[in-house]
C-alpha cells in the first residue's frame, strides 16, 4: 500500500527538497564533458604515466569501450530514479541504507577532500605558473610552481572559488559552464593549430628561447631534458605495447576517464532526466568528444613535440617531484603542452591569450570538486542521516549552503597534509580514484538487481522495453562494468608490479581508506540509532523512494 503524504513527510525531512530542475540535458552534458576533462584531469594523469610500457592511444581507446558500458547503468539508473544524491539514493534503497549511505559517503564526500590538493596542483601548473611566468614575475610563478606553500594557496583558491560558484546556485554555475566551454574550446582549436602548423625545429627554438627568457632554464634544455627524462626511466610508447602492458595502463588512465556520470547526483535537478536516451547520449557523447580530442592530441604532440620529449619531460618532472632524485629538472616547470606550444610564437600577447583560454578548462571545470558530493550529503540529511541543518537550501539560489560547508573546512585540513606531504599524503594520488570506484561498483551491482529487487519500479520504468538477448540492458551493461571496476580494483590493491603506490603495501593509503570508512560506518549506526530514539526507524526511510 502507498504511503499517505503524512507518512512520507514524517520520515523524510520536510515534503519537497526545495531544489528545483535549473539545468538541461545540455547542461549536463557541458558538466560530464568537464568531469573528464583532457585540459586538467588527462594532460595531469598522462604526464604521470611515463614509467608504463602499454601505448597511451590503445589504453585510452579500450579504456573509453569499458566506460561506454557506466554510460549505460548510471543512465538508465537515472531515467528510473532522477533524485538528487545518485548513488545514495540508488544504493539505499536497492542494496540497503547502511551499504549506500557508507559507499556513497565515502565516495563522495570524504575522498573529494583529497581531490582538491589535486585540482591545487592543476591549477598552479595550468594557470598560476604559465600566467605569471609570461607577465614577467618568474620568482612567483616558480614559487607557486614549486613549492608546498605555493601548492597550499593554490588549494585554497580552490575552496574559495568552487565555494562561490556553488553558492551562486545551478544556474549561475551552468551558465559559467558554457561561457567556459566556449572559450576553453576555443583555446584548444588553436593549441591544436599551432602544433598543426608547428614542426620539431620550431619547437626546439621556441623552447630554447622562451623557457631561458620566462623561466630561467639552461640553454640546452631540450637535449638536457631528454637526458634527464632518460634517466627517470621514461619509456611509455604512444602505440603499441602488449596488451597486458595496456591493461596495466588501465589504472591510470581512468583517473581522467572514468567519471562521465560525474553529474549523476544532479540529475534531480535535470530537466528531462527520465529520457534514458537523453541521459546515455549526454554522458557518452562527452565520453566520446573527450576521446577523439584525446587522440588528435597524442597525435600532434607527437608530430611537433615529439613523443619521445613530451614522455622524457614528463619523466624529468616528476621524478624530481616525487623525490626520487635531487637533481633539479632543466625544464624548471611542469611540461603543460599548451604552454609549450605557445613558445612558438614571439609575441607575450599571443601567448598569454592562448593560456588564460586554455585556463577556462580549469575553472569551467573546478566547481565539480563540490558539486556533486553536495547534492550526496544533502540526500542523506534529507532522509535524516545527518543533521536536519545539512538539509536547508538557501530559499534564493536553492544551493545546500550547510553541506557545502561540510566539504570546503576537511578540504583545508587535507590540503595541508597533502602539500607538505604528511603522513605520505602525496602517495595518496590514486586513492582518489580507487574509493569513487568501489561507490561505482556499489551503484553498478544496484542497477545488475535493479529489475528483480525493484521489479515494479523497473517495469514501470522507461527503460524496462532496453534487452540484451531477453535479458535487461541494464544488468548486462552492469556485469560488463564491474568487471572492469573489479579489474581495476584488483591492480589498485593488491598491485604485483609495484606500480600504482596505493595498494596493501603502502600504509599510510590502507589507514586512510579504512578511517573513511569507519567514520562513515560511525555515523550511519550513530544517527540510525539516534532517530530510533526519536521514533524514526530509518529503514522505513529507505524504503521509500524520496520526495522531489
Amino acid at each position: 500500500m502507498a504511503k499517505s503524504e503524512a507518512d512520507l513527510s514524517s520520515l523524510f525531512v520536510r515534503k519537497a527538497t526545495g531544489l528545483v530542475r535549473a539545468w538541461s540535458v545540455w547542461d549536463a552534458f557541458i558538466y560530464a564533458t568537464f568531469s573528464i576533462n583532457l585540459v586538467t584531469l588527462g594532460l595531469y594523469i598522462f604526464s604521470q604515466m611515463y614509467f608504463l610500457e602499454g601505448g597511451m592511444l590503445p589504453t585510452l581507446l579500450i579504456s573509453a569501450v569499458f566506460i561506454l558500458a557506466e554510460c549505460v547503468v548510471y543512465a538508465a539508473l537515472v531515467a528510473v530514479m532522477p533524485r538528487s544524491g545518485g548513488d545514495y539514493v540508488w544504493q539505499s534503497r536497492i542494496l540497503g541504507g547502511g551499504i549506500g549511505f557508507v559507499l556513497a559517503v565515502t565516495g563522495w564526500w570524504f575522498i573529494l577532500w583529497l581531490w582538491v590538493p589535486l585540482y591545487g596542483d592543476m591549477l598552479r601548473h595550468i594557470f598560476l605558473t604559465p600566467v605569471l611566468g609570461i607577465l614577467g614575475a618568474r620568482e612567483a610563478a616558480l614559487w607557486f610552481g614549486q613549492t608546498n606553500a605555493g601548492m597550499f594557496l593554490a588549494s585554497l583558491l580552490v575552496c574559495l572559488i568552487a565555494a562561490v560558484y556553488i553558492a551562486l546556485g545551478m544556474k549561475w554555475y551552468a551558465r559559467i559552464q558554457r561561457i567556459s566551454f566556449i572559450i576553453g574550446m576555443i583555446g584548444l582549436l588553436i593549441v591544436f593549430g599551432l602544433l598543426l602548423f608547428g614542426n620539431s625545429q620550431s619547437f626546439q627554438a621556441g623552447l630554447t628561447n622562451r623557457a631561458s627568457e620566462l623561466f630561467g632554464a639552461p640553454p640546452d634544455v631540450y637535449n638536457a631534458t631528454l637526458a634527464a627524462g632518460e634517466t627517470a626511466g621514461a619509456v611509455l610508447p604512444l602505440t603499441g605495447g602488449t596488451l597486458r602492458a595496456i591493461l596495466l595502463a588501465m589504472p591510470f588512465i581512468v583517473f581522467f576517464n572514468l567519471w562521465p556520470n560525474w553529474g549523476s547526483t544532479l540529475y534531480g535537478e535535470v530537466r528531462g532526466a527520465t529520457d534514458f536516451k537523453r541521459n546515455f547520449w549526454g554522458m557518452a557523447g562527452a565520453l566520446i568528444v573527450t576521446t577523439l580530442l584525446g587522440v588528435v592530441f597524442f597525435l600532434l604532440v607527437s608530430k611537433t613535440f615529439t613523443w619521445d620529449f613530451y614522455v622524457r619531460a614528463n619523466g624529468a618532472w616528476w621524478n624530481y617531484a616525487w623525490g626520487y632524485t635531487d637533481q633539479a629538472p632543466p625544464l624548471p616547470i611542469w611540461p603543460y603542452p599548451a604552454l609549450l606550444a605557445v613558445f612558438m610564437t614571439q609575441s607575450r600577447l599571443v601567448q598569454l591569450m592562448v593560456v588564460l583560454m586554455m585556463s577556462f578548462w580549469w575553472f569551467g571545470w573546478s566547481g565539480t570538486v563540490f558539486l556533486s558530493s553536495t547534492r550526496v550529503i544533502f540526500a542523506a540529511a534529507f532522509d535524516r542521516l545527518l543533521p536536519e541543518k545539512v538539509a536547508e537550501v538557501d530559499p534564493r539560489t536553492r544551493t545546500p549552503i550547510y553541506a557545502l560547508l561540510l566539504m570546503v573546512i576537511p578540504s583545508i585540513i587535507v590540503s595541508a597534509l597533502f602539500s607538505w606531504n604528511v603522513f605520505n599524503f602525496r602517495s595518496l594520488t590514486l586513492d582518489s580514484t580507487l574509493v569513487i570506484a568501489v561507490t561505482y561498483l556499489g551503484s553498478t551491482i544496484a542497477a545488475i538487481l535493479l529489475p528483480y529487487r525493484k521489479k515494479d519500479l523497473y517495469e514501470a520504468s522507461p527503460i524496462a522495453k532496453y534487452k540484451v538477448l531477453g535479458l535487461p540492458l541494464i544488468s548486462v551493461a552492469g556485469v560488463v562494468f564491474a568487471a572492469f571496476l573489479i579489474f581495476l580494483l584488483y591492480l589498485w590493491l593488491f598491485d604485483p608490479l609495484e606500480l600504482y603506490g596505493i595498494g596493501l603495501k603502502n600504509t599510510s593509503s590502507v589507514v586512510f581508506m579504512l578511517v573513511n570508512y569507519l567514520l562513515a560506518t560511525a555515523i550511519y549506526w550513530g544517527f540510525r540509532l539516534y532517530r530510533r530514539s526519536m521514533g524514526i526507524d530509518i529503514r522505513k526511510v529507505h524504503q521509500e523512494i524520496p520526495v522531489e
